[in-house]
């Protein structure tokens, strides 16, 4: 990490940049009420203004205190906290009102639903991520609601009981396989996030000697909330209602995949034989000191860190220096754009990945079973012994490299 620090505190204008998510809402509003070109302002806000703002601003290289007592942070929680009712009130407003709109045709109710998974991915399931890993029950709650949304709500669970516990091995879904388009990539994890989540699940169940079934598997929540979504927008907006429901709910996913495509892309862990990995460390995530996308995506690309702390808050989220930790070229707008032409994402990316492996692992010379994810999955005792979990958090100790 960087040796430098800046210190965090509760004052609103500290936190302010980190509320520019608000900034959507009107962009909606003007949207259903105008129609016409102005439908496309939700994207060009969340793709193009930051990536815009990246450019003119500098990488934000400085770490906050760590050890900031909770009470520093409330303007900073405050926007997490805030966001679930604020898109729940949106989406469904814009559900009852957009089907009955004369004004706007059908592409632009498509075109504008677009723009709204893009608040709902792009902001919405961040901020769910950023929830579910807190201990407090209404965060956790608040991330449920946010995932059942976009009808994702299996996403919870594959991330804290696969993804954190076994990143960078064949056992991980959204571990992004080296020369793996995202168009192959998609619709491998959209079958296999679900599956993986399910048996973690099943499986925690089996460990505490119970069935699948029981009442206390989390699927049984996300079954009623989803459930309880889309019959909401049934009532409010009828099946057309459903329709731009459902539509803004894969452009989340859409987005949310996208990003992971991004964050583990060719990063392996090294297989040390008989189902077992080295440790998560710094290296194996992508990391974008972009100061505007951060503001956007509160912080999210400082996901080295996230892997080592996942509990920690957004506003505490460490640096890496590239000794340490790969780096993107630009933030996480600009580079979702790239991903989507797997030609100029493998063009910027492959030798990123073939560069951070000469660096990290000179040793190796066949990358082939890497590629392709063929070695063993991670054995059973895999996660306990090495990685344990803390039951509160789904959180995951890891090793930090040395300062170089």
């Amino acid at each position: 990490m960087t040796d430098h620090s800046e210190p965090t505190d509760d004052r609103l204008r500290d936190a302010l940049p980190f509320w520019l998510s608000l900034g959507t809402i009107p962009l909606a509003l003007l949207g259903a009420g105008l129609g016409g070109w102005t439908v496309l302002l939700l994207p060009l806000y969340s793709w193009g203004l930051f990536s815009i703002l990246d450019a003119l601003t500098s990488l934000n290289e400085a770490n906050a205190d760590p050890d900031t007592p909770e009470a520093g942070l409330y303007w900073y929680r405050l926007i997490t906290l805030a966001w679930f009712p604020i898109q729940f009130v949106l989406l469904f407003l814009m559900v009852w009102y957009v089907p009955q709109a004369a004004h706007l045709g059908l592409a632009e109710k498509i075109g504008l639903f677009f723009g709204m998974g893009v608040i709902s991915g792009t902001v919405g399931i961040n901020y769910s991520h950023e929830l579910m890993h807190q201990k407090s029950k209404l965060e956790r709650w608040l991330g449920d609601l946010l995932l059942a949304s976009v009808l994702y709500s299996h996403f919870r669970s594959e991330h804290l009981r696969v993804h954190h516990l076994h990143v960078g091995t064949p056992r991980d879904p959204v571990t992004a396989r080296y020369n793996e388009g995202f168009h192959r990539f998609f619709p491998r994890v959209l079958w296999q996030c679900h599956a993986s989540a399910f048996s973690a699940e099943a499986a925690l169940q089996a460990r505490r000697g119970r069935p699948w079934w029981h009442r206390s598997n989390p699927y049984w929540r996300y079954a009623v909330l989803q459930a309880g979504m889309l019959g909401l927008a049934l009532v409010l907006g009828g099946w057309q209602g459903l329709a731009l429901f459902c539509w803004q709910a894969v452009v989340a996913v859409w987005q949310l995949e996208l990003v992971n495509y991004i964050e583990h892309y060719g990063l392996t862990r090294r297989h040390l034989g008989g189902g077992r990995y080295e440790h998560v460390l710094p290296r194996h995530s992508w990391n974008a000191a972009h100061r505007a996308s951060n503001w956007l995506l509160i912080n999210l690309q400082r996901h080295s860190d996230h892997h080592y702390k996942p509990d920690r808050r957004f506003p505490l989220l460490q640096t890496y220096s590239v000794d340490q930790a790969p780096q993107l070229p630009f933030g996480y707008p600009l580079m979702t754009v790239a991903a989507m032409v797997p030609p100029v994402w493998k063009r910027v990316m492959n030798p990123r990945v073939r560069a951070w492996r000469r660096q990290n692992y000179p040793d190796i010379s066949d990358w082939h079973d890497y590629n392709k994810a063929l070695h063993p999955v991670p054995h059973a005792g895999f996660a306990s012994r090495d990685q344990p979990q803390a039951a509160a958090t789904g959180a995951v100790r890891v090793e930090k490299s040395a300062p170089p």
